[in-house]
């Protein structure tokens, strides 16, 4: 894969050629430096297949995503596009907003590394999965909740996407440390809607992209040196950290959790379900970025969710809100534990949340989460 500065180079290599490709223009061997590149295999493939490799990203050219876009007539006669925008703080994968003059859309690409983080590996297929998400909960109780999707490309690892419109991520409800009823009532039918879905026997399994997830949730965050030092984010988490992270009892429990996440179960799973994948506009609520799908146990997704609520509102008493307002049948021990661990990851981890909290409140946090894990 190389480091970010070599894929970079690689990426800007392509396009550069790529311009080249789509406006005719000669060239040989002698000429040409790029035929000198170290990694000029990948790069011949990459315009010898039409594009596989093509790098959306919202400074690319016009010329070059229009020519991309109508090689999968994925552009109205006469249509142009007007300008490119980045769509959102995506953590795992490029997306870009495409306004043309007739319309928008929403192009999205998974790349073999974390956007956000691009020094840590990620399967490139993640994408298929969010394709199939999408597919398996377009119904009548659920199409008004996700974007359409207009159309896909396999090979280029890209989703051509419904515009949502002027919606914004939930994440506001960090700062807001509430949630208005109506809003809450919407996502939980939603992910009970999801729940009670049915995936197709050949629902991708998922198991790369939950490994990953799997050691950034259950084991990076309690490994005493993971080489990530928590006095970046604020002074004296680190500190704060330590005896949980030396907690022998409580790392045995985050474990047998883990191994559970990685089994096999029945139910469709969002896989993430919490404010940054939640959208508003005006009264409604919208669900995107289902790449860490699969199917499993509801307790993951209900957990996670409960563990974000209580982090926003520093109340534990949505546990047993979900508990009341979620129709399905569900382990509520499960789910705390899950809750629990959640919270931790999120505070002494490297997934950090724009959670603007004092070391107190923080230390209230954690005190909490720890005995949610260890509850009987």
């Amino acid at each position: 894969m190389g480091t970010k500065e070599q894929r970079a180079e690689r990426s800007y290599l392509l396009e550069v050629w790529r311009d080249k490709y789509l406006n005719n223009l000669k060239f040989t061997k002698d000429s040409d430096p790029i035929y000198h590149h170290p990694h000029i295999n990948r790069i011949l493939y990459a315009l010898n297949t039409l594009f596989i490799l093509m790098l959306i990203h919202d400074e690319m050219s016009v010329e070059t995503l229009e020519g991309f876009l109508a090689e999968r007539q994925w552009l109205q006669p006469k249509e142009n596009i007007e300008q490119l925008s980045k769509a959102g703080e995506g953590n795992m994968n490029v997306v870009v907003k495409v306004q043309t003059d007739q319309r928008s859309f929403i192009l999205k690409q998974s790349r073999e590394y974390v956007q956000k983080y691009q020094d840590i590996p990620a399967p490139i297929e993640r994408i298929a999965v969010e394709k199939a998400f999408y597919i398996a909960v377009s119904n009548k109780k659920l199409q008004a909740h996700f974007p359409r999707i207009l159309g896909y490309d396999k090979d280029a690892h890209v989703l051509y996407m419904e515009d949502l419109g002027d919606c914004k991520d939930m994440t506001f409800l960090y700062h807001q440390r509430t949630i208005p009823k109506n809003q809450l009532d919407a996502l939980v039918k939603v992910l009970y809607k999801i729940h009670t879905s049915e995936a197709p026997g050949d629902f991708p399994q998922n198991m790369e992209m939950r490994t990953l997830n799997h050691q950034h949730i259950f084991v990076l965050p309690f490994l005493e040196d993971n080489g990530f030092s928590l006095d970046t984010v604020q002074q004296g988490l680190q500190d704060l950290a330590a005896p949980y992270k030396r907690n022998t009892a409580l790392k045995s429990v985050i474990a047998g959790l883990g191994n559970k996440y990685l089994s096999q179960g029945d139910t469709l799973l969002h896989g993430d379900y919490y404010p940054g994948s939640w959208m508003s506009k005006n009264e409604e609520v919208y669900v995107l970025d289902p790449e860490f799908g699969f199917v499993g146990f509801p307790e993951f997704d209900l957990g996670v969710m409960a563990a974000h609520l209580i982090m926003a509102t520093h109340e534990r008493r949505y546990l047993d809100t979900l508990g009341k307002t979620y129709p399905g049948p569900f382990d509520k021990h499960l789910v705390a534990q899950l809750a629990g661990v959640e919270i931790m990851r999120r505070l002494i981890g490297l997934a950090q949340l724009p959670l603007e909290r004092s070391i107190q409140e923080k230390q209230a946090l954690l005190a909490m989460a720890e005995e949610l894990i260890l509850s009987k």
